[in-house]
């Protein structure tokens, strides 16, 4: 069990980081772009280390303090939250 849920954040934060890099690029070239609310969906969902890892790593939306702070915040949240139930019910 804990193989899928390692496998699992491991290709959520893919799919984050991935995310970061396209819209990036779709940035540049002034196309359709991947909606703000997706990105947050996506952080949301446990890949807040790759979709942080992208946004500087491309330098996509550091200038924007929704993302800035949000990201890492739902991040902490979400590390705090599985914290508390690997030690509640070991």
């Amino acid at each position: 069990m804990i193989e899928k849920i390692i496998i699992y954040f491991i290709v959520i934060n893919l799919i984050g980081f991935f995310a970061m890099w396209i819209d990036k690029q779709k940035a540049i070239r002034g196309s359709w772009r991947i909606p703000e609310k997706t990105l947050f969906i996506i952080t949301a969902l446990g890949g807040g280390i790759g979709t942080i890892s992208g946004m500087y790593m491309f330098r996509h939306k550091t200038q924007k303090i929704a993302f800035v702070i949000g990201f890492p915040f739902i991040t902490l949240i979400e590390i705090i939250t599985i914290i508390y139930f690997m030690f509640t019910y070991k």
